[in-house]
């Protein structure tokens, strides 16, 4: 059985790492939120699938990284996610680059965010994700440190300035994992990328979904799942909505990043399921207890 997991990044429009430098932290509480209707439209388009039974095994379940300064918010939306069946991780409190902060800031984060989302599902948070993938061995061991089980922030496209590093091996030789232990006691889901040619490709979801070709897209998927078995995507509620409010205080090139194909996310991600529909569709917290324990 192949393994296809799809982990949704729970943050508003205004909190991408793109717009940082127009929309600060201190004009938060004055930004539309629009992430609760999306999450909604998403839960119930999962739930539509599920319906309809894709999965040979058991029902698609999702892992959710939900933002601390979200779910403070809009605690019944978080509890939603949960009582549908999916499962409920960290992706920080603030979205600050780990890298930007000092270690006492980031274990506060990495604490307060874990503790909030406890008491709303009252249920553990096992997992981890860092704003823009932005970690390194000694984020991994404060990760560790704070009570998570595992991270998913490994992003191995090396393109990426604000993505972390980290000294292991992968996608090009013969030994990489779809779960690996970096850290004793800590397991780590990097996101799905290609290997052509020696090169890396970024295959695992967000901007990349909406501008490779579907087509070409599912083909890359499948090759995955054939050379690995398990396949790590990601996605932000804010790509299923065109109607949000276009920031022009940014380049070009990052507006075309965000706001291209939008009307398309959606359809295409349903799709995307449809099409794998061979596959189990697990959290990651399920990967991590079937590496650990089988």
């Amino acid at each position: 059985m192949d393994y296809f997991l799809i982990t949704i990044d729970v943050e508003d429009w205004f909190q991408v790492e793109n717009f940082k430098g127009c929309i600060p932290y201190s004009s938060w509480s004055t930004c539309e939120l629009r992430i609760e209707r999306n999450t909604n439209l998403l839960l119930d388009s999962l739930d539509e699938i599920n319906a309809e039974g894709p999965s040979t095994s058991s029902p698609l379940r999702c892992t959710f990284f939900v933002l601390g300064w979200i779910a403070e918010r809009l605690p019944k939306m978080v509890e939603a996610i949960h009582n549908r069946g999916h499962e409920v991780a960290s992706h920080g409190y603030f979205h600050n680059l780990c890298g930007n902060m000092h270690v006492k800031d980031l274990q506060e984060d990495l604490l307060r965010s874990k503790e909030l989302l406890e008491d709303i599902i009252g249920n553990k948070v096992w997992g981890y994700r860092a704003p823009s993938f932005s970690i390194d061995a000694k984020v991994l061991e404060l990760i560790r440190e704070c009570g998570y089980l595992y991270d998913s922030s490994y992003n191995s496209f090396g393109l990426h300035g604000r993505y972390g590093k980290l000294e292991i091996e992968n996608c090009k030789t013969g030994t990489w994992k779809p779960v690996f232990e970096p850290v004793a006691g800590l397991y780590e889901l990097p996101i799905s990328n290609l290997c052509l040619r020696g090169q890396t490709l970024p295959w695992g979801g967000g901007a990349y979904f909406r501008l490779v070709p579907e087509k070409l897209f599912q083909q890359g998927v499948r090759h995955l799942l054939q050379r690995w078995g398990t396949y790590v995507m990601y996605i932000h509620p804010w790509e299923f909505d065109p109607a949000q409010p276009h920031v022009q205080a940014v380049s070009a090139f990052r507006r075309f990043r965000h706001y291209t194909n939008l009307h398309k996310t959606l359809p295409r991600l349903k799709k995307l399921i449809l099409k794998f529909s061979d596959c189990s569709f697990i959290s990651c917290h399920n990967l991590v207890n079937i590496d650990r324990f089988y």
